[in-house]
Order: structure tokens, then sequence, then C-alpha cells
């Protein structure tokens, strides 16, 4: 047997070998999965956080339309505590940035804006006196009239702590109205 030949037939036996050989074959596959399965993951929580900070600020918006409804007039101090309320529900999350505005509309029932009769912020800029909000459509149905509206507003800049170079910062807006209960008003005492 000539040397060649003996060369040739290690390669081939060494091939056959590498072929047949499986010790690797978990690591490549890990290798190749790792990536999208921590896009996965890392997208997941971002997609989880962002839901609940979404959720958070519907509830402040409630609440603080919720709270305003209840009285027949609201002073400084109380306003004050109305919104910051707000910043209590969205709790974990930090309330710096976020924007909380309450304000009571007047609208004529068939009409399909409100005009804005007072309105108080935190953190931002309230609505200005006599202007007008669109209404919902469910409301623009009610029967002629005069009726008064509670808004309460929530803006909530969210910032994704991994995805921010692709989507940078998210506002979040989230509104809701309610009727007062204990009058057809609610009176603003130089509340803001």
């Amino acid at each position: 047997m000539t040397a060649a030949s003996t060369s040739s037939s290690r390669s081939c036996g060494s091939l056959r070998r590498f072929i047949r050989n499986r010790d690797a074959v978990s690591a490549v596959e890990f290798a190749l999965i790792l990536p999208f399965m921590l896009t996965l993951y890392l997208g997941g929580t971002e997609l989880g956080n962002g839901m609940a900070i979404q959720f958070k600020a519907t509830l402040a918006a409630r609440t603080v339309a919720d709270l305003s409804s209840q009285y027949t007039s609201i002073d400084s101090q109380t306003m004050s505590e109305i919104l910051g309320a707000a910043s209590t529900v969205v709790t974990p999350y930090a309330e710096s940035n976020m924007v909380v505005t309450v304000s009571e509309l007047e609208f004529t029932g068939g009409s399909g804006s409100a005009t804005v009769q007072w309105s108080c912020s935190l953190h931002g800029t309230a609505r200005a006196q006599n202007s007008t909000f669109p209404l919902p459509t469910a409301l623009q149905s009610l029967p002629s009239g005069t009726y008064y509206l509670i808004l309460g507003e929530v803006t909530y800049p969210y910032t994704p702590s991994i995805g921010y170079t692709l989507t940078g910062t998210i506002d979040i807006y989230k509104d809701i109205v309610f009727f007062p209960r204990m009058s057809n008003s609610v009176t603003d005492n130089n509340a803001c």
C-alpha cells in the first residue's frame, strides 16, 4: 500500500467519524436559538411593563374623575389631594413625568362637543376655560338639555429600558368621563 492511498483512507475514515460524531450538536443548536430566545424574553418583559403602565394610567384617570365627581364644590386643598391620588395609583412606577388633568365639561344634549368650565392639572397645563372638547359618541345622542361631565386625563411617558433605541418614549394617554354624583355640576372654589 502506498503512502498516498494510506493517507486517503485515513482522510476518508476521519471524515466518516466526523460526520457520525454528534457530541457538539446541542451546543450548535443552542448557539443558533439563543439570540431568538433572548429577544423573545426581553421583548416579553418590555411588553408586560408597557401593558402594566397602560393599565395604571387608565386606573389613575378613572380615580381622579371618580373622586372629583363625588363633590359639589372643590377647593385647592381637595384638588391637590385628588390629583395626588393618581401618583399613588401608578406606584411602583415613577410619577414624576406623568401629567394628570381634571376638568368639568358642559354640553347640550345632541351636540358633538363640550365646553370646559374649569380645569386643574398636575405636572402639566390645565385646559383653557371655554375651550371645546369632543364628546364620546355615546354621549352625543342624549336628549336635549344641559349636562355636566367630569373629565379625568392621564398622559404617561413610557420609556422602554431595552427597546428605547427602536421606539423612543411612548406617550400613553387615557381619559374617562363621569357624571357628577352629588349635584348637577361641581363648583370650582379657586381649586386651580
